[in-house]
């Protein structure tokens, strides 16, 4: 199961039905097994509507209420309506505008897509995926997004999808991360 969706359960289980806000610290405590700075980052950063975008795809799981307080968004709570949920979406302030990059179906929390980071190094481009354990290369970026297109067939060949919590037909969307500086 991807970190994301983890950090969101053991949020839910924390959670109670009538105040939807937990601590980050007591979601790091219910998940041992994974690295505590790992956690604190998809809390505060990568699953929080609110906080500075500073990565390549995020999931609106959370909204920062204050300080080391953070708030289950409706969709993401179980037992909430879709027609509540849909009314919180378009209630004015609740969302801001355009959206996130990668956002979850409300079902379960499953992701629409394979999201992967290519980077550039040493004549290289390496794309890696963030949902499964897939990292390939190519010399051009066209030969690295078919290297990644044929890795990921191979990887999902065979593989019931449904349990990896992909869609039948997930989409790939792919971020490019360059230096902000060329060396010269």
């Amino acid at each position: 199961m991807p970190i994301h969706a983890e950090v969101l359960a053991a949020a839910r289980r924390l959670c109670d039905a009538e105040d939807w806000t937990f601590r980050p610290v007591d979601v790091v405590r219910a998940l041992p097994h994974l690295n505590e700075r790992s956690v604190r980052t998809h809390i505060v950063s990568r699953c929080c509507e609110n906080a500075p975008e500073n990565h390549p795809h995020r999931w609106p799981y959370f909204r920062r209420v204050s300080r080391g307080v953070y708030e289950i968004l409706p969709p993401y709570r179980p037992g909430v309506s879709e027609e509540a949920a849909a009314y919180e979406q378009a209630a004015p302030g609740a969302r801001p505008a355009g959206g996130l990059e990668a956002r979850d179906s409300a079902s379960g929390g499953a992701p629409s897509a394979i999201h992967a980071v290519v980077s550039e190094s040493e004549g290289w481009f390496v794309a890696e995926c963030l949902e499964v354990a897939v990292v390939t290369q190519g010399r051009s970026l066209d030969e690295t997004l078919a290297n990644l297109r044929s890795a990921l067939a191979l990887h999902l060949d065979d593989e019931e999808l449904a349990r990896t919590g992909l869609p039948p037909v997930p989409r790939l969307a792919v971020s490019y991360e360059s230096s902000a500086f060329a060396s010269a």
